[in-house]
């Protein structure tokens, strides 16, 4: 009998580069391995603002590190990577458009059309006109911007970012599989041997570092607070 097929939870926001990337290179992963893919917006500020952290763009050094590397990424995947018109923007709409509930082909494409609008296009699909025009060259119907503003996707967008806080999400994007999670398109050959059933993990290893060790020292700030 043969094993059922496993689904690829991917976990991303439009403002991500290295979730355009990844939503990229995922497809032929996932296709040597027989997986299913599940797209799953969520709003990467309500991750950071759940966890304390900074978006990469709000680390300069960081950014000035993302951009070369992802332009290395897109070279070697062979794929166009353009500066968005504006970063950081607001995703809200783009993503709720992305969780209306759609079939499943329509939903990748409409995934794949975003990503390109900001990444190659530079589109800005905070702008209703646009993510409308994107819907109408997809063949969707309707006003697609104008279905993303009603109650219930908002509703849905802040469920998905909600459980995938509960779920331990910090960051996009996020492959999730079962209960493990992969992080980052760096991530994706950890997830290529989890598929494949030959996943380093020691999880006796794991277990150890899983227990909460007890501080010797509590981290001070660097530099000082300027005197009045």
């Amino acid at each position: 009998m043969p094993a059922p097929q496993q689904t690829i939870r991917f976990l991303f926001d439009y403002l991500s580069s290295n979730a355009y990337l990844a939503w990229l290179a995922l497809p032929e992963l996932a296709a040597r391995h027989g997986a299913a893919i599940e797209p799953v917006p969520v709003l990467f500020a309500g991750l950071l603002e759940a966890h304390g952290q900074l978006g990469p763009a709000e680390v300069p050094p960081k950014a000035y590190w993302m951009a070369r590397n992802n332009l290395r990424k897109a070279a070697l995947l062979g794929v166009p990577l353009n500066p968005p018109r504006f970063h950081p923007f607001n995703p809200l709409l783009a993503l709720r458009a992305s969780s209306l509930p759609l079939p499943d082909a329509p939903r990748r494409a409409l995934v794949g059309a975003l990503f390109e609008a900001v990444w190659v296009r530079g589109l800005h699909v905070s702008e209703p006109e646009v993510v409308a025009a994107i819907g109408r060259e997809l063949g969707l119907g309707g006003d697609l911007a104008a279905d993303a503003q009603q109650p219930a996707a908002r509703a849905r967008l802040r469920a998905q970012t909600d459980a995938a806080i509960a779920a331990g999400v910090f960051g996009v994007p996020a492959m999730q599989v079962g209960e493990e999670l992969f992080w980052g398109y760096d991530d994706l050959p950890h997830l290529e041997l989890f598929l494949a059933g030959r996943d380093p993990l020691d999880r006796a290893e794991l277990a150890k570092w899983l227990r909460a060790p007890t501080p010797s020292a509590l981290r001070r700030r660097f530099r000082a607070e300027p005197k009045t």
